[in-house]
């Protein structure tokens, strides 16, 4: 797909760059630079298990799936996994530690690098389903449903690899780097 330049309206032309092959406008200099779009995943622990959501959008529809989505460009990164709650189990939330970054390749879109975050739901809170989730359910975590996304599922495996802890008393430890994905 030809791109066209922001300065100047030019249409891009193919160059090597770093030995990256990149489109660059042949009259300015612009580089369309292909960065990867960054993307939160929260393990909200509450009552013994932890919160699932079954979306009600694509890709993935009717399947389960971690509260999560895209980091804004003006957003820090735990501030969105918390956003990204609120906007989808309809809960607030204390973020309580750091799981792992990933990386996510993507060969028909933008490559992503996922955070993913444990939490635990605040005193009074209790979760429902908010727009793009048809449902919202806490399941243990040895009888979860079929996940939806491969990343999400590198998470639960981060999560359930961590030492054993109560859901009400979860640890800020940082667990092992996820193996890089393809898919």
């Amino acid at each position: 797909m030809g791109h066209f330049c922001v300065n100047c309206g030019a249409p891009l032309a193919l160059q090597t760059i770093e030995g990256r092959q990149v489109e660059v406008c042949p009259n300015d200099g612009y580089v369309l630079w292909r960065d990867p779009k960054v993307a939160a995943a929260v393990v909200v622990e509450a009552e013994g298990g932890i919160v699932l959501g079954r979306r009600a959008i694509e890709p993935a529809y009717g399947e389960w799936c971690l509260p999560g989505g895209f980091v804004n460009d003006d957003e820090d990164p735990a501030a969105a996994a918390v956003r990204e709650c609120r906007e989808e189990i309809n809960a607030e939330i204390e973020l309580t530690g750091l799981l792992g970054v990933y990386h996510v390749a993507k060969t028909t879109a933008p490559s992503m690098v996922g955070i993913a975050y444990r939490a635990r739901l605040l005193e009074g809170e209790s979760i429902s389903a908010g727009p793009e989730m048809l449902e919202v359910r806490v399941f243990r975590p040895d009888g979860l449903p079929p996940i939806a996304f491969p990343s999400h599922r590198e998470v639960l495996a981060l999560y359930a690899a961590a030492a054993p802890r109560s859901a009400e008393a979860p640890s800020a430890t940082p667990a092992p780097p996820p193996r890089r994905r393809t898919s």
